[in-house]
């Protein structure tokens, strides 16, 4: 006998059931994935994947793609460094040719590793092994090259992604073909950098100018307000990598739009990460798109597994 005298548990007779059939539900067989067979083409690897959840986000994004594409609108993506160092800029630099690419955003360590990548084909040091020493960030191409740009940044008033394309370019490196800055710079598409002053290894060189890079990034910031003002009717903004800068620079490039009176519907934005964090979710793919301004993805996992794989949808889809 209980010692909860008080206390029974609930008769279940009652309960009301029905029949399993009748039940709307979320998943069926028919989205199921199928088996890969060996000599698969990509198209046929990708028409076998499971229409659920991220996959089914990657196809509708791989969808708004192409028809931004088709209407003439931008296709923003926004880049952390990580991006770089995972070595997808070949990825990228094909999607731009093929017109899905209409413009980049990018945080200052973007300027390092790439820039890094060009010259000598190697990035990333090992912080662990020289922190200690105090050697960290201490290359000095890297700083000299992103200061000087930033300087004749502010001279000519252009912004600093597209001085720094030009300074990069101009040196001839040996892989500028796996270079964003490079491709970007000789093909006209407007590259933009916006800086956190501080936290990216040339501003402590001595050949820094903290006011020229200010104005040089404040430039690009005002020059990507000019592009995302034209994501209205079918454009794209794709955050790739970077968990503050770029969401907070696409939310308020979003309020500068739309201040100045200019309308800003029918439009699509993603967030891609290892994990989905406050600021991209909220700045980049709920906030903007809010009340049927427009339709935000959020797709989880390793950069060079996940931009590959959107590519390829893109194109192949």
């Amino acid at each position: 006998m209980s010692i909860y005298k008080d206390l029974a548990p609930i008769d279940l007779a009652g309960i009301q059931t029905y029949d399993l059939a009748s039940r709307p539900s979320k998943v069926t067989v028919k989205e199921f994935a199928h088996p890969i067979a060996e000599g698969d083409s990509i198209r046929e690897f990708l028409g076998k994947l499971p229409d659920i959840l991220a996959i089914r986000s990657l196809r509708g994004l791989a969808e708004q793609i192409r028809r931004a594409r088709d209407l003439g609108k931008p296709i923003i993506w926004g880049f952390g460094g990580h991006v770089i160092k995972t070595g997808l800029a070949p990825v990228v630099i094909d999607l731009a040719r093929r017109g899905y690419v209409t413009a980049i955003a990018t945080n200052g360590s973007v300027l390092v590793h790439d820039t890094e990548i060009a010259l000598v084909g190697f990035t990333s040091e090992d912080v662990d092994a020289t922190l200690g020493k105090g050697d960290f960030g201490a290359a000095r191409e890297t700083g000299e090259i992103l200061n000087a740009a930033a300087k004749s940044a502010l001279a000519e008033g252009v912004g600093l992604g597209e001085a720094m394309g030009r300074s990069v370019s101009a040196l001839a490196p040996p892989h500028a073909d796996k270079s964003l800055i490079c491709d970007a710079y000789q093909n006209k598409i407007p590259f933009t950098a916006h800086l956190t002053i501080g936290a990216d290894i040339g501003h402590f060189h001595p050949s820094c100018d903290g006011a020229a890079l200010g104005a040089a990034s404040h430039t690009d910031f005002r020059l990507i307000c000019s592009i995302v003002k034209e994501l209205n009717g079918g454009g794209v903004y794709i955050n790739y990598g970077s968990a503050v800068v770029l969401p907070e620079i696409f939310l308020k490039a979003i309020t500068v739009v739309r201040n100045l009176g200019h309308e800003l519907q029918d439009f699509t934005t993603a967030n891609f990460d290892f994990v989905q964090r406050y600021r991209p979710m909220t700045n980049v793919v709920h906030r903007p798109t809010a009340n049927g301004a427009g339709r935000g993805y959020s797709i989880t996992g390793h950069h060079e597994l996940t931009l590959p794989l959107l590519a390829a949808q893109i194109i192949c889809g």
